[in-house]
């Protein structure tokens, strides 16, 4: 065994490697990393010292520093070494710091679930043809301009008392649960779902509590023994569900709503929608609200299909509800951007955006199903996805995502979307797949081209192992 001392009188001990190579060499500070037994700032050994004292040459050592670099578990501060890199970003909440990615330079970033930026329509025109008529001065006008709540009630799933906008979905999600929860309140969600979800519950201390996702998102009997705890909201996500890509039929829909209304205290139960992908996502459009039109908060954001920086969700739902939220909104932020809103009616009424907007569920689609069906022909049993995300079965999540960063290929930590346990799970809630692994999702929007050699290196890392394990 070889002991490399460190700053601060900390040593790190590594094992004699099956094989010095890049990969081993990164599998085992990863390992020390993810254990916490090299804490964040630890300054690590030189290339050269470390090359010396496991006699491989300085390069062998300078890829491993980078793989490691790239999947965001060290960081190089020039002269002065390289650093386990602490946390992420101190602003952003426990889950949210677990998906962020390092702005690391990488070949190809997979980890952020966010959309092509090539395929979101064109701003500029739109632009022009609203700057002479978009409002800027007034605070009494209704929050939504009428243009705009027409369009949106005419392209909703089902009958709804009243349609608004908010500041994009996860401002519409907090806003719901801000009306509905109160501390130690129980809310069930998905698992695996999205972490900010989590963090929200957190925020208001309240218990989440997991149901597991299959193909078609939440399973009834899940929900069923869920709902034994008496929660006071269901919060799920209808299409292109992150991070499975999971969408529901209408039977499933359907099903979800029958368990609900059979629960104890059916009535009380306040199902949060957040379909941030419908316009993108291939399968129909569908809600709860079908058959509990008084129980149901529909969110449909327009982030994926028409740009992040739009920042503009509907919500619908029941009056008393939606009205709290636009009340209380009033006394902060007041109301969405009018001139926001009239870009965004413009651009569900113009023909080239709508065309733009096709061709993207296109592409998407196609970019799902050619990664999708290159995995499994290698043996990874990836389900079918929807939207822009896959959620792909690995041995080892830490292993898996340090062999990618090796091949230039960063995707995003299957943990932070995992709740600690699954009501009645089938597995894939639990974080741990079926054969006894890890998850980690990719952004499969991002696959442009070159998906056999995108699938290869997917596939080498849900199969591998480093070495000692961890």
């Amino acid at each position: 065994m070889t002991a490399v001392r460190l700053e601060g009188a900390e040593l790190i001990a590594l094992a004699e490697f099956g094989e010095t190579t890049p990969r081993g060499i990164a599998g085992v500070i990863a390992r020390l990393v993810n254990s916490g037994e090299l804490a964040a700032g630890t300054r690590l050994p030189t290339v050269r010292e470390l090359a010396g004292e496991l006699g491989v040459s300085p390069a062998t050592v300078s890829q491993a520093w980078q793989a490691l670099s790239r999947t965001g578990l060290i960081e190089s501060r020039g002269r002065a070494g390289s650093f386990v890199r602490p946390l992420s970003q101190g602003w952003l909440a426990p889950r949210m710091r677990g998906m962020a990615a390092p702005n690391d330079p990488v070949r190809l970033d997979l980890s952020r679930g966010t959309p092509d930026p090539l395929l979101l329509p064109a701003l500029g025109p739109a632009l022009s043809r609203v700057s002479a008529r978009a409002e800027t001065g007034s605070y009494q006008a209704e929050p939504v301009i009428p243009g705009l709540a027409a369009v949106l009630a005419d392209s909703w799933p089902s009958e709804t008392e009243t349609i608004m906008v908010v500041d994009g979905a996860l401002d519409a999600i907090s806003r719901a649960l801000d009306e509905v929860v109160r501390y130690g309140d129980r809310v069930v969600v998905e698992s695996p779902g999205f972490p900010p979800f989590l963090d929200l519950l957190d925020l208001l201390g309240a218990e989440a509590v997991p149901v597991a996702v299959d193909e078609a998102g939440m399973t009834p009997d899940g929900l069923a023994r869920a709902l034994h705890q008496q929660p006071v909201a269901v919060l799920l996500q209808p299409r292109a569900q992150n991070p499975t890509g999971a969408s529901m039929t209408v039977g499933r829909a359907e099903a979800l709503a029958r368990v609900i209304r059979s629960a104890e205290r059916a009535g009380d139960v306040v199902v949060i929608e957040d379909d941030h992908s419908g316009m993108i996502s291939t399968a129909g459009d569908v809600t709860l609200g079908t058959w509990l039109p008084e129980q149901v908060v529909h969110v449909r954001s327009f982030s994926k299909s028409h740009g992040p920086d739009l920042r503009i969700a509907a919500v619908g739902g029941p009056r008393d509800l939606v009205d709290r939220i636009a009340a209380r909104r009033m006394l902060g932020p007041g109301w969405t951007s009018r001139m926001l809103q009239t870009i965004l009616l413009d651009l569900l009424t113009d023909g080239t955006s709508l065309d733009a907007v096709a061709e993207a569920r296109r592409q998407y689609f196609t970019r799902q199903r050619a990664l999708g069906d290159a995995l499994r022909a290698r043996g990874v049993p990836v389900a079918p996805a929807d939207g822009v995300n896959l959620w792909m079965p690995v041995l080892s999540e830490r292993s898996a995502l340090v062999q990618l960063a090796a091949a230039g290929v960063r995707v995003a930590a299957g943990t932070p979307f995992l709740a600690a346990s699954t009501a009645g799970g089938n597995g894939s809630g639990n974080g741990r797949s079926r054969s006894g692994g890890d998850y980690v999702r990719v952004t499969v929007g991002m696959v442009r081209d070159g998906v056999d050699e995108v699938a290869d290196a997917l596939a080498t890392a849900a199969q591998h192992v480093v070495a000692g394990g961890y």
